[in-house]
């Protein structure tokens, strides 16, 4: 039963994705943890197979609309792209299974894995949370290549670690940074992700063993919420769902804090 709240899941992630561009990414590594029993380690690795694809299918339809800006995608994909890798190749790989003590707690490389995850869940809260003023459509585009290509080196080392696609953080710094409406920063921010996650990906098939047939059911499940959620926006606002889902991952994210702590410390 927890196995098919688990796969369910898996449509909720492709649903958010899709009707909001970003957010849904965030909830794959609790759910293959505490529905489907994956180590969160690995769970990090096929988050990133899971996202990477289905935003793939989403930035597919808005190519397809004109909502793409491929110089933007270029300069802040280049850095992500290489970081990502890097981290997932050989940052993750030598870390210790047991980091370092903290009075009576350890602190191990999966404690490590959720409470990072965690607290980026509850940034992502906020920004999804608040209300943020988009850039006017009619603006021009406009580049800070300074800061888009930090920007990049952040989120792709960010990505490698915890597997999230990191949309909390893309569509803002474009919208900021780039000044791009905020359309053309969701499909934007959709190609990006999906390149990056599956080149972060890539690094993981170098560095441990594949549960490919678990792996494409759940990707399975994941890619059909996104068309379903890309139709249920003739009928639900995208913007509407945003601060509500925002307010559930602010909930589970407080959520993890405790029970990881609470089971490594009993």
């Amino acid at each position: 039963m927890i196995e098919l709240f688990g796969f369910l899941a898996a449509v909720l992630i492709g649903v958010t994705l899709g009707m909001i561009g970003g957010g849904g990414s965030i909830l794959t590594v609790p759910v293959l943890v505490y529905l489907l029993g994956v180590a969160p380690v690995p769970a990090t690795a096929y988050s990133l197979f899971v996202v990477g694809l289905t935003a793939f299918f989403g930035a597919i339809a808005y190519m397809r609309k004109g909502l793409v800006s491929y110089r933007t995608a270029v300069v802040f994909g280049i850095p992500a792209f290489i970081a990502v890798f890097f981290t997932r190749s050989v940052i993750v790989p030598s870390l210790p299974s047991e980091l370092f003590s903290l009075g009576g707690l350890l602190i191990t490389r999966d404690l490590a894995v959720m409470l990072l995850f965690a607290g980026l869940m509850i940034a992502a809260s906020f920004s999804m949370i608040r209300r943020n003023r988009a850039a006017q459509e009619d603006a021009p585009i406009t580049y800070n290549y300074r800061m888009i290509f930090l920007e990049g080196i952040v989120v792709g080392v960010l990505t490698g670690l915890v597997g999230a696609g990191g949309g909390f953080l893309i569509i803002p710094a474009l919208v900021v940074l780039a000044r791009l409406p905020m359309k053309l920063a969701v499909g934007t921010s959709l190609l990006i992700i999906a390149v990056k996650s599956l080149i972060g990906f890539t690094g993981d098939m170098i560095t441990m063993s594949i549960d490919w047939s678990f792996l494409a059911v759940f990707s399975l499940f994941a890619v059909g919420g996104i068309f379903l959620g890309s139709w249920l926006t003739r009928y639900v606002s995208g913007a509407r769902l945003k601060p509500a889902f925002g307010w559930f991952t602010l909930v589970m994210g407080l959520y993890i804090i405790g029970k990881e702590m609470l089971s490594n410390t009993l």
